[in-house]
C-alpha cells in the first residue's frame, strides 16, 4: 500500500508539472523539429524540478517513476522556466531549416550555438584606423547584415533620449507584439539591432536609430537582452565587446541576420567579433527563440505558452 501510495504522488506531480505546457510542446509547421535536424539535448541542460524530484523520490525498482522521467523531456519543462535560456531541443527547432548553412555547430549549454569552433572568420584586425559601420539588406529586402571596425571612439555612452534616438512607433516585418508573458521576458519582441546602439552609436553619419530598416528586425526579447554567462543572448556578446572597446581595444564586428526562405522573421542572429590583439575572438549563432511563445515566423504571429 505505500509503495503504491508513492507511485500515485509521483504520477501527480509529473501531471502537474506538465499541465500548462498543452500547446507549448511542439513549435508547429513552422517551427517543428526534424530527424534529420535536432540533436540530442546535452547534459550541459540544467536541470529541471522535475527530475529532481523523480530522483528524490524514486527508487530502482519504480517502473511508473522511470517511465514518467524518461516521458518528461527537458525541453518541455523549461516552457514553464521564462526566465532561463531556451533548451537546446527547443533552439534545435527554431534553427532547423537554416541548419544547413554552419558546417559545425555545437550548443554551448546557455542558449546559443559555438560556430566554426568558435573561431571568426573576419581576417586580420589593424590596431589602428577610424571606426566605421554598415548595413546591407539581403534580396528580398530585408536587415541581413551589420558590418562594422570598432574603437572606443564609436563607443555611445549616452542614453537613446539623449542623442534623439529613443522610442519608435516604427515596426519592422513580422512584429506582432504580445506582451505580459508569464516570467522575465513580459514581451515577445524587441527591435532587435544588427548593429547596437551602445557600440556604433557614436560613429558620425551612422543611423542608429530603432527606425532603422537596414538596421533592425523582429527578434525577441530574450535573444535580444539576455546578458549573463549561463544565459547567453546577443547582449551577452556585445558585452564582451563593449568591454574591449573600454580597454582601447580594436575591434571587427560582424552580424548576420538568417533567415529561412521567404519569412519575414530570421530564425538567429550569426554573432563574430575579433580584436587586433587577438584577445576577443568569437563566433556564434543566437537562436530567435523564447520559452513563454511559439513563433510563426512566416508573418511573425506568436502563440502564448501559458
Amino acid at each position: 500500500m505505500k509503495n503504491f501510495k508513492h507511485k500515485i504522488a509521483i504520477a501527480a506531480a509529473v501531471a502537474l508539472l506538465l499541465s500548462p505546457l498543452a500547446g507549448c510542446t511542439s513549435d508547429g509547421s513552422n517551427q517543428a523539429s526534424s530527424s534529420s535536424s535536432s540533436i540530442t539535448s546535452t547534459s550541459s541542460s540544467k536541470p529541471n524540478a522535475l527530475s529532481k524530484f523523480l530522483k528524490d523520490h524514486s527508487s530502482s525498482s519504480s517502473q511508473p517513476a522511470s517511465n514518467a522521467s524518461s516521458q518528461a523531456d527537458n525541453s518541455q519543462l523549461q516552457y514553464q522556466d521564462s526566465t532561463q535560456y531556451p533548451s537546446q531541443a527547443r533552439s534545435d527547432q527554431a534553427i532547423a531549416p537554416i541548419r544547413g548553412q554552419f558546417s559545425s555547430l555545437q550548443f554551448n549549454g546557455a542558449g546559443a550555438y559555438i560556430v566554426n569552433n568558435n573561431q571568426s572568420t573576419l581576417g586580420d584586425v589593424k590596431p589602428y584606423g577610424r571606426p566605421w559601420a554598415q548595413n546591407h539588406l539581403d534580396s528580398q529586402g530585408r536587415a541581413a547584415e551589420g558590418d562594422a571596425y570598432l574603437t572606443r571612439q564609436a563607443r555611445q555612452y549616452r542614453n537613446r533620449a539623449q542623442t534623439g534616438n529613443g522610442a519608435s512607433n516604427w515596426k519592422p516585418a513580422g512584429y506582432q507584439q504580445a506582451f505580459n508573458l508569464p516570467g522575465q521576458y513580459r514581451f515577445a519582441y524587441n527591435r532587435g539591432h544588427l548593429l547596437g546602439y551602445a557600440l556604433v552609436g557614436n560613429i558620425q553619419g551612422f543611423n542608429a536609430s530603432e527606425s532603422n530598416p537596414q538596421n533592425i528586425a523582429t527578434q525577441t526579447m530574450w535573444a535580444n537582452q539576455a546578458r549573463e554567462a549561463d544565459n547567453t543572448g546577443q547582449n551577452y556578446y556585445e558585452g564582451i565587446v563593449r568591454k574591449a572597446l573600454d580597454q582601447n581595444k580594436f575591434v571587427r564586428y560582424q552580424v548576420k541576420d538568417i533567415y529561412a526562405g521567404n519569412e519575414q522573421v530570421p530564425r538567429a542572429m550569426q554573432i563574430q567579433a575579433k580584436s587586433s590583439d587577438g584577445t576577443v575572438n568569437f563566433n556564434v549563432l543566437v537562436p530567435n527563440t523564447q520559452n513563454n511563445i511559439l513563433i510563426n515566423y512566416a508573418n511573425g504571429q506568436v502563440t502564448r505558452c501559458q
